[in-house]
């Protein structure tokens, strides 16, 4: 009997549905087969460790590979969050979610959880993972972070650069890099309340200076003065953008040839002063410029009217080097009147049982000051010891940060602008480079688990030989170009700061 076209065409659409039921219907069945054969073998081993981490909505995909050693010939992820579901095929031992994917789960995913499952098939038998969560905050974290790219070994050092990475992709771009520069020396970024159009770097050796972004405009700053010990060092800006603080030291390094330090840098002697930016004036007073103290590492509060600071008692130097311990002390500071109060609180005080500390940083909501603590000394980014500590500002109770610790060293973090995010420097994989690492902090100050910054490439982080070094968070991306701070540290003469004398 002769068929029709339409006929013909309607068994043909039949058979064709018939085929691709059967075969969607054993697809799925495989891979319902794979990922629920057998209980599940635990937490599984991965690098970067993201698991039970806590990240930003706006945060870059999240990239890891399997550090179990066995190879697996197929593996995936199954990455779930409110329903939806993304699958991820593991390439060479790496799981790499697509930016349109990764977006479209973090879309409205803030205060949710990620869970995400991982199989993989190994000397021809599947494995299946215990579920692990990955934790979204609600609150996002500022979207650019800046450091300074040098090697470790910095007493050797050629290239280096100041650097900003966009958080919520792998953008990387150069604010200004020594090559610019005739190779010189560069340190000491800092930026007001996190703003890219405020910022200020030092130059050192050739061209020496210091370049002042105001909006805009470049200023180039001389800053030893017939007063002070040295040009100005570690900045921090008063939240008006009027004032900085700095330290002046006299800085020498040694180099260790057993001890598990490496590196020491110690001061024979150090002030803190604030400069004035309209002005251009340095002031100063007698409890932060004293010969019987060392004083550095100034901060100011958000409100700026405290300016905390290091100090401890002076002791010979080179000879006592591991003797020297710093208090975390404060001042008050009227800005109006340009004039610091007649005494010191100490908010935590050290003595030769107890340790030092270093790089104190206020949260932008005044609740918290997070500092580094070490054995001995003012340089702690080579003290195997070191850790992270939190003070509260409401009734002055210290705790370590036990969840952003490690066995190696923690030192230098900053704040997000919102006083939710914090991002510290720690070399804990390797114990030579620094690596940055961004940690939730909820509102009662209480952290949780950090995670490395994520990079395009899983294996980024074996292969780059260089340390990430003072990482800032900021609110944007700096539009200054390399070009015209080159420029100006090289042709310009400068504007001479001098010594305010009352």
């Amino acid at each position: 009997m002769n068929k029709t076209r339409k006929e013909y065409n309607d068994t043909a659409k039949t058979i064709f549905c018939v085929f691709l039921s059967v075969l969607t219907a054993g697809w799925i069945s495989c891979g319902e087969q794979r990922a629920a054969d057998g209980t599940p073998e635990g937490m599984p081993s991965i690098f970067p460790d993201y698991t039970e981490v806590t990240i930003p909505p706006n945060i870059a995909p999240l990239h890891f590979k399997w550090a179990d050693s066995c190879r697996f010939e197929q593996s995936f992820a199954l990455f779930e969050i409110d329903g939806k579901q993304t699958e991820v095929k593991g390439r060479k031992g790496q799981f790499a979610i697509s930016v349109s994917s990764w977006k479209k789960l973090m879309a409205e995913a803030g205060g949710k959880t990620l869970y995400v499952t991982l199989s993989g098939k190994c000397n021809g038998e599947w494995h299946r993972y215990s579920t692990f969560p990955i934790y979204i905050a609600a609150e996002p974290i500022d979207p650019y972070l800046a450091y300074r790219l040098i090697e470790p070994g910095y007493e050797i050092w050629h290239e280096m650069g100041i650097y900003q990475r966009c958080l919520e992709n792998y953008e990387e771009t150069a604010i200004v890099t020594n090559r610019q520069m005739e190779y010189n020396c560069m340190n000491c970024h800092s930026f007001c309340m996190q703003q890219p159009d405020r910022m200020l770097l030092h130059i050192r050796d050739k061209f020496a200076c210091t370049l002042l972004i105001n909006d805009g405009q470049v200023e180039k700053l001389n800053t030893k003065t017939d007063r002070t010990l040295s040009p100005l060092v570690y900045p921090s800006w008063h939240p008006s953008g009027k004032y900085v603080a700095f330290s002046v030291n006299n800085t020498n390094q040694m180099f260790h040839t057993s001890d598990r330090n490496r590196v020491e840098v110690f001061d024979f002697a150090s002030d803190v002063v604030v400069y004035d930016v309209e002005k251009h004036e340095i002031i100063t007073a007698p409890p932060l410029f004293s010969k019987a103290a060392f004083e550095t590492f100034p901060t100011f509060s958000p409100d700026g009217k405290t300016l905390y600071f290091c100090s401890s008692d002076t002791v010979p130097m080179p000879y006592a080097y591991n003797k020297v311990r710093y208090s975390l002390c404060s001042i008050t500071f009227d800005a109006d009147r340009r004039r610091f109060g007649a005494t010191v609180d100490t908010l935590f005080k050290a003595g030769a049982d107890t340790k030092s500390v270093s790089f104190p940083r206020v949260s932008p909501d005044g609740k918290f000051l997070m500092f580094t603590l070490s054995g001995y000394g003012n340089f702690s980014i080579w003290h195997k010891d070191a850790d992270l500590y939190m003070l509260s500002l409401d009734d002055h109770s210290i705790r370590p940060l036990d969840a952003l610790n490690s066995e190696d060293v923690e030192s230098y973090h900053s704040w997000s602008s919102n006083s939710r995010w914090v991002v510290f420097s720690s070399r804990r994989i390797d114990g030579l480079y620094t690596r940055p690492y961004i940690a939730y902090i909820h509102p009662d100050g209480q952290p949780s688990k950090p995670f490395l910054l994520p990079q395009k490439d899983v294996d980024f982080y074996h292969r780059f030989m260089k340390s990430y070094n003072i990482p800032e968070l900021i609110t944007g991306k700096v539009r200054q170009k390399g070009y015209t701070l080159s420029r100006t540290a090289i042709h310009e003469q400068g504007e001479q700061v001098t010594f305010f004398k009352r």
